[in-house]
């Protein structure tokens, strides 16, 4: 028999899959809204699967309480559970829940940004009748954010990967040609809405492994030779390996060594230049996700070498120093 907090992770998968699908159909007008409402139903079941798990799947730790009322009108010391105008029980918002698992260092704060836009864009979906495609590209940049926080937060909770599925939003070049009226200016709302997530973007750095939003860019080339290669993005060890240009990999990793070790005094209290250092830099230098080494002769790995690292690295490193408050 399935915990709660197990039954509450299959629905939420459910649900995101759900908004996934109705965000790729070709001929949705109504994708935008439909997705951040589903997308905020299967955050809210994780989050509290999470909750759930670590208060030992009581489903009373999601209840909220209330005071008794007393005969003469006064509030008891005693508590009770709320509940909703049918009688359940009312449990705790996904606000509430998110800010206890902030508290406890389970989730990043970037997460609940991004997870606030979707939220905001859901409350608001009603008022926005005829909106420009900037808009909507606003939405799928939130929505492509949350896709990849939701799958790193699955898998660091409850240790499963999500390969499986297809956790991705079909670029709008794709799913929606540009119509006039695309090209209107943001109404009043829209600009509100912009605004608030632009605040949300400010308030937290977003230099890691979570995002509030991301852009989609989509290239296609055509190719002068008739016997050109084909390639799809697979994760597949046999797949086609595509080798980035000079100007990707400088955005993919945009630190030398200086420039990381600079930004390590700056972002831990307790760092020293030593041999320390080097080893706990070296133990993530393999990893594609955190270094990439530049060879001055890509063919003879005893030639001149050059590492440079991704953001991800100092990630890699908070498990090391301790961050400056």
């Amino acid at each position: 028999m399935k915990s709660k907090s197990s039954e509450l992770l299959d629905k939420s998968i459910s649900a995101m899959i759900a908004a996934i699908e109705i965000y790729n159909k070709p001929d949705f007008m109504y994708r935008g809204e439909t997705f951040s409402i589903l997308a905020i139903n299967s955050w809210e079941l994780l989050l509290k699967a999470k909750y759930l798990k670590d208060n030992h799947n009581k489903m009373r730790s999601l209840y909220v309480m209330e005071p008794i009322i007393n005969k003469d009108g006064s509030k008891s010391k005693k508590k009770k559970i709320k509940t909703t105008r049918s009688g359940n029980p009312f449990t705790h918002s996904i606000e509430f829940i998110a800010k206890k698992l902030i508290e406890k260092g389970e989730m990043d704060q970037v997460v609940f940004n991004n997870i606030m836009a979707l939220i905001e864009l859901r409350d608001s979906a009603i008022h926005f009748y005829n909106y420009s495609l900037k808009f909507n590209v606003r939405i799928q940049e939130i929505g492509t954010a949350s896709l990849k926080n939701y799958v790193s937060l699955y898998k660091k909770w409850f240790d499963k990967d999500l390969s499986e599925f297809n956790f991705y939003l079909m670029p709008l070049s794709f799913v929606q040609a540009h119509k006039e009226t695309d090209i209107l200016l943001l109404n009043a709302e829209e600009k509100n809405f912009f605004k608030y997530v632009d605040d949300l973007e400010d308030s937290a750095s977003s230099d890691g492994e979570y995002s509030i939003a991301l852009n989609i860019d989509v290239k296609f080339s055509k190719s002068t030779s008739k016997d050109a290669i084909k390639v799809a993005l697979s994760q597949d060890s046999d797949a086609i390996k595509v080798t980035l240009t000079e100007e990707q990999l400088k955005l993919k990793y945009p630190m030398d060594y200086a420039e990381l070790t600079a930004k390590c005094k700056e972002r831990y209290s307790d760092f020293v230049l030593n041999g320390d250092y080097h080893t706990n830099r070296r133990l993530y230098e393999n990893d594609d996700k955190c270094a990439y080494t530049r060879y001055l002769d890509p063919d003879k790995k005893k030639s001149g070498k050059k590492v440079f690292y991704n953001d991800v690295m100092l990630l890699r490193l908070d498990k090391h120093y301790t961050k400056k408050k």
